[in-house]
């Protein structure tokens, strides 16, 4: 990503005691239940994984994100959700 791109976008993530996750920069919620939320924020989709989640405040307007729950991992997909979206669809079917 070129660094003109980078400094217009906004986007961070703030995990406090792998309890509460915090995010700016949401664009989309593709998916969601008690043990995983895909997302897409402006750097890339998201995948937050872990047990009894729960998104307690979302705010597409300005780009909020509140989830609740025993957050294990957070895993960024690269640019886009769509990319990861193929490759599961290709190793389902070969």
């Amino acid at each position: 990503m070129d660094e003109k791109r980078l400094s217009n976008l906004r986007h961070q993530l703030i995990l406090a005691e792998r309890e509460r996750l915090t995010l700016d920069g949401v664009i989309h919620v593709e998916s969601f239940d008690d043990q995983e939320i895909v997302l897409e924020t402006e750097l890339g989709g998201l995948v937050v994984q872990g047990e009894d989640l729960h998104i307690k405040e979302l705010n597409l307007e300005k780009g909020n994100l509140l989830v609740n729950g025993y957050i294990q991992s957070v895993e960024y997909l690269g640019d886009s959700l769509s990319k990861k979206s193929k490759g599961f669809l290709a190793r389902l079917f070969r």
